[in-house]
């Protein structure tokens, strides 16, 4: 397997033509024949390149609308010939077959076709069959080809000419291939899990996913561990689509933390008010609604100012210079929004640690989704929990109905629990969160925990009575026995809001109405593991 090809002869066929001219003219320079397509071959002449059509080598024109060009012995023999195997040489020579050193490829855009919401004929038309089997082609005979998929490589291309008097090295082949093969395989399973969309199959035969690396990262959960983040081709706004401002670049931890404030921020529409959610290790230890982003940030801090210390912060609106200055008066790690003021930028500025995310919109939280998650040997893959809980579908099961302000909060609640890790129970007075419980193995724990948070939040406040009195409660998952709602009043709350469901409900309910609380049934649950 030899080290260093010379590359005498390129064919070039891109549906992305940023850089071409520039390659194409520097691929000159150092004496190297192009061999090209259709659109391609234009552009190349139109940068003043001599080019040589790829009909001309195979004999035959480009045909049906362009399905068929580069499908022939004529390119695949050049591509795949090993040039150190003696019939391989006779067999190109005898069917004047010519050497292709380097392959510069990238593919029909079918991913942000389908992301433009197009029809399914023209989502059919991008799906590429020459380019990916050229690729691999190439990117198979790396002992001698070189296989560019994307465009950042070309300075790499032409630097590694630069250094070898024209020629690539065997480790710089490799590397390439890689990628290719990469790009080949997240292709396909763009196509795969479209179709399946398509035909509304959930679970087809293989699944296959693929993205593209967006940060290598120093580490993951802890430092003995190695990570990476990868992005959609067209991810949604959030952390994988955010522009970091200004901070240290964000570590695992960061990305998932965000990615968790972020999702609950969008669960609550801006029109309907400003939203501020504070997360700490992926559970939320403040959330509030309010008339302005300060007054949110303020009320969602108040929860637990504890927890928020070096937490991350979500606003669903822009982060204004008042909130700002109030984030800026705790340590925060990171803070993301989707729209950032110059003056709250400047306050920032003075503060370099803080990473500042700018996300290009919100997260549509009922948007189809799927969540993944490794386990031994295999993935678990179910539909993203985006349920959104219509008032109409509420039933209430208590003698007393909910008042309009204790239904206000019951749906907060219910909100922000679907949003905290099992077993969830939130308390929630003036659409903001007064006591958390996370994580618990007993839900009574959990509820037991949420009101210690709230003892504690009285006096830090110096209130003359925890929160929890007169508080909504959701609890993500139904009550088993009548002690979780023991313990919800005994803190003090008025209404719950619950799945429903249990054998028990009887009892549950029945503890419910001896306390005068209101109790109101979803009908559906939210754990999250």
């Amino acid at each position: 397997m030899p080290d260093l090809v010379p590359v005498r002869r390129a064919l070039i066929s891109v549906s992305d033509k940023t850089g071409l001219p520039e390659l194409g003219r520097a691929l000159a320079a150092r004496g190297v024949e192009v061999l090209s397509t259709g659109g391609t071959a234009a552009a190349l002449r139109e940068a003043g390149c001599t080019v040589r059509d790829v009909a001309e080598v195979t004999g035959l024109p480009e045909m049906m609308d362009g399905r068929v060009k580069t499908l022939h012995p004529a390119v695949h023999g050049g591509l795949l010939a090993l040039r150190d195997a003696p019939a391989h040489v006779e067999a190109m020579e005898a069917h004047g077959i010519p050497a292709i050193d380097l392959l510069v490829v990238n593919l029909y855009p079918f991913e942000a076709t389908v992301a433009a919401g197009a029809e399914e004929a023209e989502a059919v038309e991008q799906i590429d069959i020459g380019g990916p089997a050229m690729i691999r082609a190439a990117a198979k005979n790396h002992a001698h080809v070189a296989a560019v998929v994307d465009v950042e490589d070309y300075d790499a291309l032409l630097a590694e000419l630069d250094a070898n008097d024209g020629a690539t090295t065997l480790a710089f082949r490799k590397a390439l291939a890689l990628t290719a093969f990469g790009r080949t395989a997240a292709y396909d399973a763009a196509v795969s899990g479209w179709m399946a969309e398509r035909l509304g199959v959930f679970a087809p035969r293989r699944r296959v996913m693929g993205g593209r690396l967006a940060q290598e990262l120093r580490y993951g959960e802890n430092p003995h561990q190695r990570a990476a983040f990868y992005a959609e081709t067209d991810p949604a706004p959030g952390v994988a689509s955010a522009r970091l401002l200004q901070g240290k670049e964000l570590s695992y931890n960061n990305i998932n933390d965000t990615d968790a404030a972020y999702a609950l921020a969008a669960e609550f529409l801006p029109a309907d008010g400003a939203a501020c959610v504070i997360v700490k290790h992926a559970n939320p230890c403040g959330a509030a609604r309010a008339a302005s982003p300060l007054e949110a940030y303020r009320k969602a801090r108040e929860c637990d100012p504890v927890s928020a210390f070096g937490g991350i912060v979500a606003l669903n609106t822009t982060l204004d210079a008042a909130t700002a200055q109030a984030i800026l008066e705790l340590f925060t790690e990171v803070v993301i929004a989707p729209a950032i003021d110059d003056e709250a930028q400047a306050l920032f500025a003075q503060k370099p640690n803080v990473r500042l995310l700018k996300a290009p919109g919100l997260p549509n939280p009922g948007a189809p989704a799927r969540a993944v998650r490794q386990v031994t040997g295999g993935w678990l893959v179910q539909d993203a929990d985006t349920r959104l809980v219509a008032p109409e579908t509420l039933k209430v099961v208590t003698a007393r109905a909910p008042s309009e302000a204790e239904m206000r909060d019951l749906a907060f609640a219910w909100a922000v629990a679907k949003h905290v890790k099992s077993n969830a129970i939130v308390y929630a007075k003036g659409r903001a969160t007064v006591g958390i419980g996370a994580g618990q193995m007993s839900r009574v724990d959990s509820a037991r925990i949420a009101a210690e948070k709230a003892r504690a939040m009285a006096e830090e406040l110096g209130l003359p009575e925890p929160p929890t009195v007169g508080a909504a409660v959701a609890s993500d998952a139904f009550f088993p026995f009548a002690d979780g709602v023991e313990a919800l009043a005994a803190a003090g709350a008025t209404a719950v809001i619950q799945p429903g469901g249990a054998r028990r409900d009887a009892e549950v309910i029945a503890a419910a109405e001896a306390h005068g609380m209101a109790m109101v049934f979803t009908g559906e649950r939210h754990f999250r593991h």
